[in-house]
């Protein structure tokens, strides 16, 4: 196990609270599933499990109201297998009958330091040695590689991301203290086909967020 930090920044952000079922509204803060998938972009493989330990809240907290176009439906899943098997079918989604607007409600100007945990498997095998996975990962994010691109929560939201050598050096966060609810943790995919989601209670300290482990049982289903 490795502790690596990435400051993460965007011109805005959507961390979606799943009870909204039809407007778009942001989570105050990064949720720790978002701030893994960041991880992720940079370095996954098999053999390895980010863990989010602390996040960091470097901006005030601010918001904007928008109102999107988006499309309000996908290719049934009955037509794709049937066009599998018959070798031809209208796959074709057509945007102008889908499209449907929604208001949302996002964060703007944000920035964090994510602190994480890469864990390595402990069956990879001796010709993958935790190092092999370091060295890589430090690699790709000191050179601002990713495998895809990097978003906060929705795709359309792209961030930069640097990795943070000693964290002590960099700008404190912001001094800010709220209780931020119950907020997502990460879904649970002990059943792959119907992963489930859990939460934790999350509270801002000080502008810092701690992120219990996923066994934790502060963490609940």
């Amino acid at each position: 196990m490795k502790n690596y930090c990435l400051e993460v920044s965007g011109d805005f952000a959507c961390f979606t609270r799943p009870e909204m079922k039809v407007e778009r509204v942001s989570y105050d803060v990064i949720t720790p599933s978002a701030a893994r998938a960041v991880f992720e972009a940079i370095l996954w493989k098999p053999a390895i499990r980010w863990r989010i330990r602390k996040i960091e809240v470097l901006k005030p907290i601010r918001w904007i109201s928008l109102r999107r176009n988006e499309v309000g439906a996908v290719v049934p899943v009955g037509s794709v297998k049937t066009a599998m098997n018959k070798g031809s079918g209208d796959l074709g989604l057509y945007v102008e009958d889908e499209r449907q607007q929604r208001a949302g409600l996002f964060l703007r100007d944000v920035a964090y330091r994510v602190h994480a945990d890469l864990d390595i498997h402990p069956d990879v095998g001796a010709n993958n040695p935790p190092a092999k996975f370091w060295e890589m990962f430090e690699r790709r994010a000191a050179k601002g590689q990713c495998v895809n691109q990097p978003y906060l929560g929705c795709r359309e939201f792209a961030c930069a991301f640097r990795l943070v050598g000693d964290a002590s050096d960099e700008p404190a966060s912001i001094t800010e203290t709220r209780d931020l609810g119950w907020m997502l943790h990460d879904l649970d995919f002990t059943n792959a086909a119907d992963p489930k989601p859990r939460f934790f209670r999350a509270e801002l300290k000080g502008g810092v967020l701690a992120v219990p482990d996923a066994e934790s049982p502060e963490v609940r289903g």
